[in-house]
């Protein structure tokens, strides 16, 4: 790099000076770092951990290549790189390799070990977790833990094992948090700074790369924002606002003359071909829906779209052939492989969770070399893989949560749009969000504007985690762990804010008992009278009401007594009666709210902790826990496999392994066992008839299990704790016959999955079969080890890479 004043030089061997470390680590840059960068690799080359919030695209990663640079510098050191997903982690494996060779560096994602002992290793976070539990001697040595995608913790499902990770990690240990743009990044940094030590956030708003927002009418583009001498403004784009006023009104009816707005639904073939003329491929187009991402694929080569030359498509066809050499020609055809190659070739591809994930890994090499042109993805996409593009297309702002359609938040058009706009390829990006009826500008605008992605903790206590950190740290050392939870430095900190709203709404209490102070008496005691004869006065008895006469007289006799003792009330003929009366109820209504507030304030002081004391109870009326000297717990023998289960169902699969419920099962029939703990429906479905379901000890094996969810059910609720989800056996048939060597296409006719999906599901299987078979022991283990063997095959070996 060349310094273009003295100035600048005299500055820069300061900085070599001060931070030589990093001077090497510039120097080696393709790009000088920006200011937050700098900030940040500043404070790890003092010995301090970091926060680093930035959007994406921003260059955060940077960061964490400098704590790898940091950790290499060090012949003793070793740094952890953990992802949230399996293909970020091999993402990021293979970038290391490029970086230090294959011997430096190690990958482990549960079903992957690679060089495990290596000095640079990637990584789940759950691996991390469990190792931590597990007290691996991997993480002798460990200097610097990087958290990539940080965010995540927000996580309803997966959250709290970055929690996990974070408080228990040893404290010599730096951490590097990457994180998106959070707008409470300050209060995650505090968190962070109490239980990790010293911690310094770097927060940044600014994208290297412009991004230019605009919205498509019919198949005209505007620009969202106005621009007033040269430069964008917050104001909506007055064209905009009259042209989509104009389509709205034309809907209605077409205006003088018959003359108005045409129906603007525009054929996603005709959006591609204005994006390519406008020089804004390549693009990711947003849909939420898989089978939407599949038919705008069909849609765009039905239009007969063609973006790759001749040489480009020849060079995608070596790609995939290489890739799927190894495939089989029946699997090929049941996957429709020779549509998708076309698509491909064509520049063009889907990419959801439906998608076998080998598929998914080629589609994202194609794209990050430029081959494809056009991808229309689901919003996973948005999660961190490497495939920035110059232009992000919204088709819609809403989209299905589960139960119903809800509109996009402002912290996901965020991290949806932030896909827009390559670093060092691109000098902008662009956003283009399809105009539908019913969609204002205005509502675009302020999705577009707002940066409001607050990072809410997700954390609650698991029984897999209450065994493990009472084994570790015993009882009241856990208690005070937990208690350091994000998710209960956010209820403290709401708390403070409450009890200063309980302060204020006491101190109103006060002023309207001075309002309504009466000479002649306590009106407060006056107007409780009257609040008591309203309330009996609305009381309803139904004529059909078993004892209705005897009730319809009991209420008659209490008006009664009421109406006579408010008229021989002294505040009864105060002439300023009905004045009082007015503040009287503001008081009981102020009252009602700062009760409620007072009972919240209790629900969240130590919430965490009281819920861990719940399991903990629950476990020792079940037997994983025992009283042990003084009021110190000790883990049982079952509590020991417990402490190998992880999941949703925890404690439900070591009931099973605790009482031998699977013990008569063969390895086929252990295996669609598995799936019932696994299986999630993507949407409510029945489970099939037990008629499906595999014959032999397997059916009442599943009655066996259903019975033993039912007892905890009825335990969790008894102890007041999170209730184990029931049993999804909509999976097993599917997963037997796969595990018996049914053919590919015979076993997905029977399920509604895509193949994509049922490779993931099936690898969720692999996994518990895995911790089935590290806690059993004995013929249960051996068939576990058996059954994974079983169901590792096909389309499962040879897809890589799941999230």
């Amino acid at each position: 790099m060349t310094d273009s004043s003295p100035a600048e030089r005299y500055a820069r061997a300061t900085a070599r000076a001060a931070h030589p470390n990093l001077e090497l680590f510039r120097d080696l840059q393709r790009f000088d770092l920006d200011a937050f960068q700098l900030s940040a690799c500043e404070a790890l080359d003092r010995g301090n951990s970091v926060l680093v919030a930035a959007p994406t695209g921003a260059g955060k990663t940077v960061v964490a290549e400098f704590a790898v640079f940091l950790a290499m510098r060090d012949p003793n050191a070793k740094i952890f790189y953990t992802t949230p997903i399996k293909a970020l982690s091999n993402q990021k494996f293979q970038e290391l390799v490029a970086d230090y060779g294959a011997s430096e560096v190690g990958l482990l994602t549960g079903d992957v070990n690679i060089n495990s002992r290596a000095r640079i290793v990637v990584m789940t976070t759950e691996v991390l977790r469990n190792m931590i539990y597990a007290g691996s001697e991997l993480l002798d040595d460990l200097a610097f833990v990087v958290m990539d995608e940080v965010h995540y913790l927000a996580d309803r499902f997966r959250g709290a094992v970055w929690e996990e990770v974070i408080i228990h990690l040893p404290s010599e240990v730096r951490m590097i948090s990457l994180s998106a743009t959070v707008s409470n990044a300050e209060e995650f940094g505090d968190w962070l700074q109490a239980v990790r030590g010293d911690t310094e956030v770097i927060v940044s708003e600014v994208r290297p790369t412009p991004l230019y927002q605009h919205v498509l009418v019919g198949s005209r583009l505007f620009d969202l924002f106005r621009t007033k001498n040269d430069r964008i403004t917050d104001q909506v784009n007055p064209e905009l606002v009259r042209v989509t006023q104009g389509e709205r009104q034309g809907r209605g009816g077409r205006g003088k003359g018959g003359r108005g707005p045409r129906n603007v639904r525009v054929d996603r073939g005709a959006v591609v071909d204005m994006l390519d003329e406008a020089a804004l491929l390549p693009a990711i187009f947003f849909i939420f829906s898989r089978a939407g991402c599949d038919d705008a694929v069909n849609q765009v080569t039905g239009w007969g779209i063609n973006l790759n030359t001749r040489a480009e498509r020849e060079e995608i066809r070596e790609i995939v052939e290489e890739r799927t050499r190894n495939m089989l020609d029946e699997d090929l055809a049941v996957l429709g492989f020779w549509k998708w190659r076309d698509g491909l070739e064509r520049g063009v591809a889907a990419h959801h969770a439906g998608l076998l994930p080998a598929w998914k890994e080629i589609v994202e090499e194609l794209f990050q070399r430029r081959l494809l042109k056009v991808v229309f993805a689901t919003e996973t996409l948005a999660l961190g893989i490497n495939m920035p593009a110059r232009t992000v297309v919204l088709e819609r702002l809403e989209k299905f949560n589960g139960v119903s359609r809800v509109p996009i938040t402002p912290g996901e058009y965020t991290q949806l749009t932030g896909r827009a706009g390559r670093r060092g390829i691109d000098h902008e990006g662009h956003a283009v969000v399809l105009w539908r009826d019913g969609v204002q500008p205005e509502a675009i605008a302020a999705l577009a504007s707002r940066r409001s992605y607050p990072l809410n903790s997700s954390f609650r206590p698991t029984y897999n985690m209450t065994v493990n950190l009472l084994d570790r740290f015993g009882r009241e050392r856990t208690r005070q762990l937990l208690e350091t939870s994000f998710a209960q430095f956010q209820a403290d900190r709401s708390v403070v804010d409450i009890a200063r709203t309980v302060r204020q709404q006491r101190e109103a209490l006060e002023g309207y008992l001075e309002a309504m102070h009466c000479d002649k008496g306590d009106f407060l005691e006056y107007s409780s009278l009257r609040r008591q004869l309203s309330d009996v006065e609305k009381q309803k008895i139904h004529a059909q009401d078993p004892g209705s006469h005897g009730a319809r007289e009991e209420r008659r006799k209490r008006l009664d007594e009421l109406r006579k003792e408010l008229q021989q009330h002294p505040c009864h003929d105060c002439r300023e009666r009905e004045d009082h009366a007015r503040w009287a109820e503001r008081y009981w209504r102020l009252e009602r709210e700062t009760d409620r507030l007072v009972r919240d304030i209790e629900h969240r002081t130590g919430a965490v902790a009281r819920t861990f004391d719940r399991l903990t109870e629950l476990l020792l009326h079940r037997g994983y826990l025992r009283a042990g000297e003084g009021d110190q717990l000790e883990v049982t023998g079952s509590g020991r496999t417990l402490q190998r289960i992880y999941g949703e169902r925890d404690l439900l699969t070591a009931e099973c392994l605790r009482r031998e419920v699977w013990l008569g099962l063969d390895p086929a029939q252990l295996a669609a066992m598995a799936s019932c703990l696994t299986y999630e429906p993507r949407r409510e479905e029945e489970n099939p008839q037990m008629g499906r379901m595999p014959k032999g000890e397997f059916r009442p094996a599943l009655e066996r299990m259903q019975e033993l969810w039912i007892e905890l059910d009825e335990l969790e609720e008894l102890h007041h704790v999170p209730r184990t989800s029931e049993l999804s056996t909509g999976l097993a048939p599917a997963m037997y016959r796969w595990a018996s060597g049914v053919p590919l296409d015979r076993v997905l006719e029977r399920t509604d999955l895509a193949a994509g999906d049922f490779v993931r599901q099936v690898r969720q299987v692999l996994d518990v079969l895995d911790q089935i078979g590290k806690a059993a022991g004995g013929r249960i283990a051996t068939n576990a080890d058996q059954a994974r063997q079983l169901i590792h095959r096909g389309i499962v070996a040879y897809s890589g890479n799941e999230s």
